[in-house]
């Protein structure tokens, strides 16, 4: 009803509205006149502006088919004859907004909407119609839109996604949904908007004005592990929730979250489990499952064993990707020993939350394990051995024994026997039935104290069932090293030196490593304690000095000696050894520092004999004479072969550019085994050369008469036995080969190519076919081509 009393209200100040000329401010013009008459001044009179107006309204959303009246513009200057015309600009003028030049009504062409543009500004003018000219000022005007509730409201999201604990009080707040109405909010209660709750209930509820949710009902109505997603839809209501009012709805996913409100408990009370005896440590033996309500970290939960008689044997722990308890061996199993085994299990919560379960909350569990027989290999007594044997034992003694046995039931014997990659030598050997290790070669533990070998244990009936085990043998020392100098000694003595002055301190080394430790004596041995020119002191540390026994001693006489020591040890048997020292004498100086010793230099001696210096010169000579000589024998190359193999002619290279000896050289070619052929001409040579083919460019009158042939029966039956033999040869090359032969024989066609013996060589010759061999040739065709008058002339 409220409704419909605003809507007439509206109505009737807008049609009340239209085509009011607003008189304010003549009439104030007026009275300033009046007033300023009777105070008896001369009235200023300004002219009198005729009409005047400030805003028209229009209802947004109009359906009719005709233009939307919106008012009517009047001046007074207009009296009705049709001089006066209107004038609209603006916003709008002439598309949006038309009047009637006329009369001065103003019409809408279409349809407005208030949301688009609430308001327009346009200006109107009274101007002549005859000529143009304005009869008053330009007055500005507004037209408004009035609204109506044409808007639903709209939420800012089509789907909410929110969530909160389970197990929250009443009233907690869940989040908050804003709807908004696109109607004047000034106007009416189009854009009033009111929340509701459609769908959600009883579990939450909303705020009418501010759109909050909260939670309707209490904790123990908010179970997750009951329920956990719930679908919640929002209304708003605009014109305040009235009847007739626009509605926009809402969609609202609420998730409760989970809380650690759920100890464990284990799936069932008692296991059962079963693992080899051999099952190495670490070995899972079974899986144990307790059941947590919450997710995620709130279902942690941690697994021990509390109790039982394998409490040592087994472990447990807790799988982080399934939160499965993992059940492991902890200790080696014997089923032997114990067969079965009983523990106790408990589990809790890793991250307990007092606020809804307590922190002593836990479930228990029993689990039984049996372990199952498995035919184990030999079992040694110990992990390792360690044995000891003397360097000096001889072969056959016993170093020590191993000993294993079969853990299982049968008791089934074993034998043993040493891996040979631990012992690649075969230092020792082991007895096959009782395992005693005894010495096969003799030891040096100079060269190593410490043998590590394997004895393995094989089960007689089953070789497939072994162990092994370490056995370190260390080889105990015995004195059958004699001590030694520790290098070679090499020292001076000056020719001025005195008796008793010590020239060198020696030590010695050993081998062997007594338990006391070394203790070395020495002593000057007895081939030099005669007419000794030296005494050795022994200084009670392993060392020893070496002293002059008389003074003074001449390079000249003896220019080194030689001083032999005798090094003793002290363990049992005692062991020695002579070594030897060299004492050269030399020259000092009065501080005692050398200058020259003997022909041979010490260490520290500078430059070179004769004798190395006449060495190194007949070296170079040497190698002067192998130089020239390679010299030599490069200049006398030897000639090579025009054909280096008969057999063999594909790629040898011919050279060309040695003449010979001529026509007469009879030592070019072995010819001893061809029959030299008479010569048919008077005058003419027989050709050693290869037969020449026929010349190609030479004209057919140029050609000479063919020499009369003559039986070759020789030379065809020596080539022919020569086919023969390359023929029947095995030895022969799959391949045709060239075989040269130099005489050609009586006959040839081709004649002497030598111009001494050939018969014409002093008749006229005829040159002309020279010119008809091409440009190669046509030198030689004007050399020899012309006529015996060209020349001549």
């Amino acid at each position: 009803m409220r409704t419909w009393v605003v809507f007439l209200l509206w109505a009737w100040v807008a049609r009340s509205a239209r085509g009011v000329a607003l008189k304010t401010g003549t009439q104030d013009e007026e009275e300033a006149g009046a007033r300023q008459a009777e105070g008896g001044e001369a009235a200023l009179r300004r002219s009198k502006r005729g009409w005047m107006w400030n805003q028209f309204f229009l209802q947004e959303e109009y359906t009719g088919t005709d233009y939307q009246y919106i008012g009517k513009l009047h001046s007074d200057m207009d009296r009705g004859d049709g001089t006066v015309m209107y004038v609209l600009t603006g916003e709008g003028a002439g598309t949006i907004f038309v009047i009637d030049a006329t009369s001065g009504d103003l019409h809408a062409t279409r349809s407005l909407d208030r949301e688009e543009k609430a308001s327009y500004a346009l200006r109107a003018q009274a101007v002549d119609k005859r000529n143009g000219v304005p009869l008053e000022p330009e007055t500005e005007f507004i037209v408004k839109l009035h609204d109506i509730n044409d808007n639903e409201p709209k939420f800012e999201k089509e789907v909410y996604m929110a969530s909160v604990p389970e197990r929250s009080h009443i009233g907690t707040s869940v989040t908050q949904v804003t709807a908004h109405d696109a109607d004047d909010e000034m106007f009416g209660m189009s854009a009033k908007l009111v929340y509701s709750i459609s769908q959600g209930h009883p579990y939450f509820s909303v705020e009418s004005n501010t759109g909050i949710i909260r939670t309707a009902l209490g904790p123990a109505d908010m179970d997750r592990e009951q329920r956990e997603h719930y679908q919640v839809v929002i209304e708003a209501k605009d014109m305040a929730g009235q009847r007739g009012g626009l509605t926009g709805i809402t969609t609202v996913n609420i998730t409760l979250t989970d809380i650690n409100d759920n100890p464990p408990q284990f799936s069932h009370s008692v296991y059962q489990f079963s693992v080899p005896e051999l099952a190495p440590l670490g070995a899972a033996v079974g899986r144990v499952r307790a059941v947590d309500a919450d997710i995620g970290r709130n279902a942690e939960m941690d697994y021990t064993v509390v109790g039982g008689d394998g409490l040592d044997m087994f472990d447990i722990a807790t799988d982080g990707q399934t939160q499965d308890g993992v059940l492991t061996v902890r200790k080696a199993l014997d089923y032997e020993r114990k067969r079965s085994y009983t523990l106790q299990l408990q589990v809790r919560n890793t991250h307990p939350d007092p606020r809804y379960v307590s922190v002593d909350s836990k479930d228990l569990a029993t689990v039984r394990v049996s372990v199952e027989d498995v035919d184990e290999p030999p079992r040694f007594e110990r992990s390792s051995y360690t044995l000891e044997v003397k360097e000096d034992a001889v072969l056959g003694t016993v170093v020590g024994s191993v000993s294993a046995t079969d853990p299982d039931a049968r008791h089934v014997p074993v034998k043993y026997t040493i891996d040979r990659h631990t012992d690649v030598d075969r230092i020792f050997n082991v007895h096959s039935g009782n395992g005693s290790i005894f010495l096969q070669k003799p030891l040096d533990r100079e060269d190593l104290a410490w043998h590590n070998v394997s004895v393995i244990a094989t089960e007689f009936n089953n070789p497939q069932q072994t162990s092994r085990v370490p056995v370190y043998i260390r080889v105990l020392d015995v004195n059958d090293n004699p001590p030694k100098l520790a290098s070679f000694y090499e020292t001076f003595v000056c020719e001025n030196t005195k008796a008793g002055q010590k020239i060198q301190t020696i030590t010695a080394v050993d081998p062997d490593e007594p338990a006391g430790g070394h203790r070395f004596f020495f002593s000057l041995a007895p081939e030099s304690s005669v007419r000794a020119n030296f005494s050795v002191r022994d200084n009670g540390d392993n060392t020893a000095s070496i002293l002059t026994r008389r003074t003074g001693f001449r390079r000249m006489q003896q220019n080194a000696h030689v001083v032999a020591v005798v090094i003793s040890d002290g363990a049992f048997p005692m062991r020695s050894s002579t070594g030897t020292l060299t004492v050269r004498v030399c020259t000092c100086d009065h501080g005692g520092n050398r200058e020259a010793c003997g022909a041979e230099a010490l260490g520290g001696a500078a430059g070179l004999s004769t004798g190395a210096l006449v060495a190194i010169l007949l070296c170079v000579l040497i190698l002067l004479l192998i130089v020239v000589l390679f010299a030599a024998l490069k200049r006398q190359k030897k000639k090579e072969p025009l054909i280096v193999s008969k057999e063999d002619v594909r790629d040898n290279v011919v050279s060309y550019n040695d003449e010979g000896g001529g026509e007469e050289d009879t030592q070019a070619f072995d010819i001893g085994a061809l029959r030299h052929p008479e010569v048919l001409e008077e005058g003419g040579k027989s050709r050693r050369d290869i037969l020449p083919s026929e010349p190609l460019f030479r004209p057919p009158h140029a050609r000479r008469p063919a020499a009369p042939v003559r039986d070759d029966g020789d030379v065809r039956d020596f080539i022919s036995q020569r086919v023969q033999e390359h023929d029947g040869s095995p030895t022969a090359p799959p391949y045709d080969s060239l075989a040269t032969y130099a005489y050609e024989g009586s006959g040839s066609v081709a004649e002497s190519l030598s111009s001494l013996g050939s018969a014409s060589s002093d008749g006229a010759h005829d040159y002309n076919y020279l010119s008809e061999w091409g440009p190669r040739f046509r030198k030689l065709a004007d050399m020899y081509g012309g006529d015996d008058g060209e020349w001549d002339s």
